[in-house]
């Protein structure tokens, strides 16, 4: 049996999570007649075998009703250069397509030039999530690794990685399998 626990604050709950830190996306699709796409920072690798990926879209998104008729997706990483992307496809509008350049990945769904990198989905799962979906894409294809550098969202404002010194190795005394990196 669950304990009655008390409300949380919306305006609290994001400035607390505001405090993770995350890359910011760009999900695509394209349903044979045109282009659409979502700037979303709930992204992450979900699993290694089968390739799973994870993201959230809203239940009002747009985007999302043409992802679930095609069934195919792209999530484009953008690049921390990429801040204007990211506000053409965090507002609404007609034709985001029109002011950012794209071609189109091996399933159709758009990848925007100038991304750090991309990964290509087959729609593999969708779970209701409170005001939003939990939308689980089984990778198909996948971009070149890049040298850049990611754009990213922390307590509600864009930020930038700095290189670490000595590498990875300084942030783990011991690596083992159970280790993501």
């Amino acid at each position: 049996m669950r304990a009655e626990t008390p409300p949380v604050d919306a305006t609290r709950f994001r400035a607390v999570l505001g405090h993770f830190c995350t890359g910011i996306t760009v999900v695509t699709t394209h349903d044979g007649q045109s282009p659409a796409g979502f700037a979303c920072q709930s992204f992450a690798a979900l699993s290694l075998d089968p390739p799973l990926v994870v993201f959230c879209p809203s239940r009002h998104s747009r985007t999302w009703e043409v992802i679930e008729r095609s069934g195919k997706f792209a999530v484009n990483m953008l690049a921390e250069e990429q801040r204007d992307v990211c506000g053409v496809f965090g507002a609404p509008g007609a034709d985001k397509f029109a002011e950012v350049g794209w071609s189109p990945g091996p399933s159709g769904s758009p990848l925007l030039d100038g991304a750090l990198t991309w990964v290509e989905c087959d729609l593999y799962a969708t779970h209701e999530a409170g005001d939003h979906y939990l939308a689980v894409g089984l990778v198909t294809a996948l971009g070149e690794p890049s040298e850049g550098r990611p754009l990213l969202y922390y307590r509600g404002r864009y930020t930038a990685t700095e290189p670490l010194r000595g590498g990875l190795g300084t942030l783990f005394a011991v690596a083992g399998p159970d280790d993501w990196l």
